[in-house]
């Protein structure tokens, strides 16, 4: 029955990402009196099931895969104009009440609320929500006493999420997948020179100064190829009538759904202003030389005559490329580059440049006279006699491998930092709203249900419980293996007490499990038994999501002692064996904080052992092995 009911019950269209908050709003809306007609998972599903449907309401989820909420919203209204849709949105930025109703929503609700009110909200928006009239946004109300504590946890966990977010002092901005930003933080509308609500619906690509087809290769490189993180640089906008010279870094961290489909964006904005223009300097042929020959044990300066032979050399050459003058002086200054660049005629190209150019800079790798490679830091600067005539080249190397190594660890810092950041904001997002809307769902409707309704409710309550304490532990646990903190107790632990321990918890928080123990005899060692007991948490939790049935568990004891845990899947994937144990390694639909296999690693050799991975062969499964002393 096109945008209307059947026997007064109104028809729904429901469209979210996540399969999880689909099961709990479906389930609601209908013990609310609601026909849930059809669902979808992106906006390219909301605009065909609208035109299909022509239901009375549309509930739309904000950021998707491939299109998103606000992207489908108009066509959603030009082939069904009946429907009234309500976008439903787990980002609570007000300014999103604003573009939603430009757009023609009929109002907006965010995920975060107590879900048993939703129906009413929807009833609401049947009622009123002719466009043009005021778009309410409903919010959160505080939580009541009567709730679980856990709860009042989470919710304040958000808090300070999003405190952390709008206070920090470098641009954040969470986007769709196709770009556009959804929310900004101060720090980033002060880049911009603007508010944080001005860039709300905004394409970021509009605001780097003409290279939006950076921005498209690192969606790319996210949507298409599976990357974890992407970045670019770009200008700042500047004052009309000015040349744009501040320069920032953007760093894209994806927000996955099991699938590893891109829900949307966590974007991190930093100025590298300073950073650049000493390297502009350093591009200044001349002032380099200046500067540089001062401190001539630090750099490599010598002369080439035109056709790029050495022709003096200083101590500063000989400490960091190893040659003697004797050794040197005569031979053509190709030798200090690596072979392949020797075959593409690199040297004799930068030579060119250098003449063409007035000067010629870069960083490159370089060769010792004992063949090992430093990254190196050059200047080529053309030499002129009294009349004019050019009589060779003047060329200042530094030896910046430590550097460079220096530069590597920040960005890998930073780029942690945003991911960790993105991580936490997605394991926290679900899980609320599943717990929220099952627990309203049971205490509402609990003797109307059935047995299997209740358990398939209680069961999504405590898994979500169980994925948040998980999350909980693993980043306080992280953290302190970090800073070298991670509390040891030792003592005399039974191994066989703490696997069955083990394999007690993993099977009640997985019914399903199939779960093979073997101890074939008790063996005692000296370990702290709780961290312990973490590293075969996360083993038996990596192969119960990751891997497949039947799951093993087999201890072995000579000099060392042997935990294997072993699973019958196909493995690790070949692209993540040689970062498996590192922070925020993901891969697979299961998700996860990325966190669980670093810490087995940390646990175990904090003890005095190591932590390996083998790949199935045809004589053994997948086996994620653990060597401790004894």
């Amino acid at each position: 029955m096109s945008g209307g009911a059947t026997e007064d019950r109104p028809s729904v269209v429901l469209v979210d990402d996540s399969a999880e908050v689909r099961a709990v709003v479906r389930m609601l809306l209908q013990s609310a009196g609601f026909e849930v007609v059809a669902e979808g998972a992106n906006g390219d599903d909301a605009i065909l099931l609208a035109y299909r449907h022509e239901p009375a309401l549309l509930l739309l989820d904000t950021s998707m895969p491939k299109v998103d909420g606000l992207e489908a919203l108009p066509a959603i209204l030009a082939l069904s104009p009946m429907t009234r849709v309500v976008m439903f949105t787990g980002f609570e930025e007000p300014q999103l009440a604003a573009r939603a109703r430009e757009l023609g929503a009929a109002d907006l609700v965010e995920k975060s609320i107590p879900l048993e009110e939703l129906p009413d909200r929807l009833l609401a928006a049947l009622a009123d929500g002719r466009r043009g009239t005021p778009l309410r946004v409903v919010r959160p109300r505080a939580v009541p006493d009567r709730l679980p504590q856990e709860q009042a946890v989470v919710s304040e966990h958000l808090q300070q999420f999003r405190d952390l977010f709008d206070r920090a002092e470098i641009g954040m901005a969470t986007l769709t997948s196709s770009g556009t930003v959804v929310r900004a933080n101060r720090a980033l509308a002060g880049l911009m020179s603007c508010a944080p609500y001005d860039l709300v619906g905004v394409d970021y690509g509009r605001l780097t100064m003409g290279q939006g087809e950076d921005l498209d290769r690192c969606l790319d490189d996210i949507g298409t190829l599976g990357a974890d993180l992407a970045s670019f640089e770009h200008f700042l906008p500047a004052p009309e009538g000015e040349e744009p010279s501040r320069v920032v870094r953007v760093t894209l961290a994806p927000i996955r759904d099991t699938q590893r489909q891109v829900l949307y964006l966590f974007g991190q904005v930093q100025d590298v202003t300073s950073q650049r223009a000493v390297e502009s300097e350093l591009q200044r042929s001349e002032e380099n030389f200046r500067r540089l020959v001062t401190a001539v044990r630090e750099y490599a300066i010598y002369m080439l005559d035109v056709e790029g032979n050495v022709v003096s050399w200083n101590a500063g050459a000989q400490r960091i490329k190893g040659y003697s003058a004797d050794e040197i002086i005569g031979q053509h200054f190709r030798v200090f580059y690596p072979p392949e660049e020797q075959d593409s005629g690199h040297p004799e190209h930068n030579l060119a440049l250098a003449l063409r150019q007035g000067g010629f800079a870069e960083e490159g790798w370089r060769l010792r006279r004992d063949g090992s490679r430093f990254w190196a830091s050059v200047v080529i600067t053309p030499v002129y006699d009294d009349a004019g005539q050019h009589v060779g080249y003047a060329k200042v190397t530094h030896d910046q491998t430590r550097q460079r190594k220096h530069e590597e660890e920040r960005r890998s810092f930073v780029d942690q930092r945003v991911q960790m950041l993105a991580v936490t904001a997605h394991e926290l997002r679900n899980p609320t709203a599943v717990i929220d809307g099952s627990a309203g769902a049971l205490r509402r409707s609990w003797d109307e249900m059935s047995v299997a309704q209740r358990n398939t409710l209680l069961a999504g309550i405590r898994s979500s419980a169980e994925r948040l304490r998980r999350l909980a532990g693993d980043l306080a646990s992280a953290a302190r293996a970090d800073g070298e903190t991670l509390p040891f107790r030792l003592e005399e632990v039974s191994l066989t007490e703490v696997v069955q321990g083990a394999a007690s918890r993993i099977q009640a928080s997985r019914p399903g499990a199939r779960l093979e123990v073997k101890i074939p005899e008790d063996v005692v060692l000296r370990a702290d038994p709780g961290r312990l007991a973490q590293l075969l948490d996360n083993l038996l939790d990596n192969a119960v999501r990751h891997g497949a049935p039947p799951i093993g568990l087999g201890v072995t004891a000579d000099e060392d002692v042997s935990i294997m845990v072993t699973d019958g899947g196909d493995g690790i994937p070949l692209d993540l064996e040689g970062r498996l144990f590192e922070r925020f390694a993901l891969s697979g639909p299961a998700g996860g904080t990325g966190l669980g296999l670093y810490l087995v690693r940390e646990i175990a050799r904090r003890h005095g052992g190591d932590a390996t991975y083998l790949p199935p062969t045809d004589a053994r499964p997948s086996t994620f092995e653990v060597r401790l002393p004894r």
